[in-house]
């Protein structure tokens, strides 16, 4: 009988799988302020303690132990659909005056450690702990009057919909590195991930049955509630990451890197408001469960090649990185039942993310004769796409979840080196993200 309200629930919602993120950030880029500040082209660089994340082959470069801290303020603006006409011209009456969605940003901003690290060399080897964070994302939606039209040509209004996600995954992790010879090492780490994410979402019928309330605001009222949800992990997982370093000249250096992102066990719950039976005439419990899904999801690898050149007088190195982001590992790890629940309503919800190329470059030069030694840097990175869009058929659906676009990041920095500390500083600049770190490193 569920199915049955089910089926009657979700033309008129919108399919439910519209309630899960556009998209999910990470900090795929290297950790630490010197690296943001090089727009993250640090993995032929990595001669400090991030190296243990970056390329954990780069450790063998470090003479003495060092630790390292880095705390970190993102700031999230994501776009979101929050209403308009994906169908039919515009009545012109309360919300229902744009031709096409109508889009706003969330804006969020989160503060914290993003990086910490304890370095040990011993001869040819050497040995790091460290602790990073992966994601650490938040948004917040509210969808109001997205209209379309009825079979019968009469207007139709999408259930209005609140939305928050809360991701947090932070990995620690051991590396080890090892130099077989002059010109070449290589490292290999371990990882622990410890991921939460909470996704909740409901759906509302507008205030009243009046035609003044059905083009107008949506209040968000109690026993107007049709259903609501929530997306759900909290778990953990074990991966791993190779480095290798390769010294070709005095002037060059190149390297190549693979790290295994996480999987967690994700529930997917659906459940009954107080007003679903204003929309079935089937009989629904408020507080039953619609659907259950539970299923994997995994996050991405991620793989790459670096190469930096460095000026005979030593002030100088430019750095270039290519790494590849598997995006498409999060929808394509789902268990097939996610899909095919709806698929069986005769519902046409699928979704893609693509996988991307981060393409970064970057510049340091330091004032070798100034005491403390100063640093200034310059970077730019490309940021691909990676919001979830649409694929299906259904208009509602790819309405909700449009294509997107590529992110240029500008970054700069500044870094203070004296005989056993340096401090660095770094900010990077995107539509979508603002990102500011501060870090230090402490060697004895």
């Amino acid at each position: 009988m569920l199915w049955l309200a089910i089926a009657a629930l979700l033309p008129t919602a919108g399919a439910s799988a519209q309630d899960i993120p556009t998209t999910f950030e990470f900090s795929f880029s290297n950790p630490g302020a010197r690296s943001l500040g090089l727009g993250g082209a640090f993995a032929a660089l990595a001669d400090d303690a991030t190296a243990a994340f970056a390329n954990p082959a780069g450790l063998v470069q470090l003479l003495r132990p060092e630790v390292s801290v880095e705390g970190r303020h993102w700031s999230y603006s994501t776009p979101y659909v929050a209403g308009g006409r994906y169908e039919g011209e515009p009545s012109g009456l309360g919300l229902d005056t744009v031709d096409g969605p109508r889009t706003a940003v969330s804006e969020e901003s989160i503060n914290g450690v993003s990086y910490l690290s304890f370095v040990y060399p011993r001869g040819n080897w050497s040995v790091a702990l460290y602790r990073h964070q992966l994601a650490n994302f938040r948004a917040r939606t509210e969808t109001q009057g997205l209209f379309s039209l009825h079979y019968d040509g009469t207007d139709a209004r999408t259930l209005d919909r609140r939305w928050s996600t809360d991701l947090d995954i932070v990995s620690y992790g051991v590396s080890g590195a090892y130099r077989i010879h002059e010109k070449l090492s290589l490292g290999l780490g371990v990882a622990y991930f410890d991921g939460r994410l909470d996704s909740e979402f409901e759906w509302y019928l507008w205030d009243d049955d009046s035609f003044e309330s059905f083009y107008g605001p949506n209040s968000y009222l109690a026993d107007r509630q049709v259903a609501f949800g929530d997306m759900l992990f909290d778990g953990s997982d074990w991966g791993f990451n190779v480095g290798l370093l390769s010294t070709l000249s005095e002037r060059w250096r190149v390297a190549a890197f693979y790290r295994q992102g996480p999987e967690f066990d994700l529930a997917w719950n659906i459940r009954a408001g107080p007003a679903v039976g204003a929309i079935t005439d089937v009989p629904v419990t408020p507080g039953s469960n619609l659907v259950v899904v539970a299923t994997p999801i995994a996050f991405p690898d991620v793989y790459g090649l670096g190469v930096t050149y460095r000026s005979p007088d030593g002030r100088l190195a430019i750095g270039f990185e290519w790494d590849r982001v598997e995006y498409s590992t999060i929808i394509d790890g789902l268990d097939p039942t996610v899909l095919e629940a709806f698929e069986d309503l005769d519902l046409d919800v699928e979704l893609a993310v693509d996988d991307g190329d981060e393409l970064h470059l970057g510049g340091e030069y330091a004032f070798l004769q100034a005491t403390p030694v100063i640093a200034v840097r310059l970077g730019v990175w490309l940021d691909p796409v990676h919001r979830f869009r649409s694929i299906s058929s259904d208009p509602e659906h790819r309405a909700l979840f449009p294509p997107g676009e590529d992110e240029l990041h500008l970054a700069v920095g500044i870094g203070l080196a004296f005989e056993n500390f340096q401090v660095d500083a770094g900010v990077d600049f995107s539509d979508l993200v603002d990102t500011a770190s501060l870090s230090v490193i402490y060697s004895f």
